[in-house]
């Protein structure tokens, strides 16, 4: 019995796993390239005092945590261009992925988020 139920637990954890990472990625220094090519579509998904404490210099923003997110997401987005979303770690960007993408998006998380960008700026 007890050996059912972790089995059951372990499935279901890596469904709900599998299912976070449907999207594409690209790593920071792969943005990175990107940015100094040219004009990419990036959209930064983290709070206002989030973003106070920095964020990449060409991003649009849309809170992930408001009730309005998709609506002022999609305002903001050209459905021709990919877009690229970043968070603080790259879990909330993840989950922004697939309701942009069900809304006729190509979309990108950026790995790491802005933590990874952060660490790599000096470097």
């Amino acid at each position: 019995m007890k050996k059912g139920i972790c089995l059951l637990l372990l499935s279901f954890l890596f469904l709900n796993c599998n299912g976070q990472q449907a999207s594409n990625t690209i790593s920071t220094a792969e943005l990175k390239r990107l940015l100094a090519q040219g004009e990419v579509q990036l959209l930064d998904v983290r709070t206002p005092k989030e973003i106070q404490k920095g964020a990449i210099k060409t991003a649009l923003f849309a809170n992930y945590f408001d009730v309005d997110f998709e609506a002022v997401a999609t305002v903001q987005l050209n459905k021709s261009k990919p877009v690229y979303l970043y968070c603080k770690s790259g879990n909330r960007s993840g989950k922004a992925c697939k309701i942009l993408k069900d809304k006729g998006f190509e979309v990108i998380n950026v790995l790491g988020g802005y933590r990874q960008w952060d660490s790599e700026k000096n470097q």
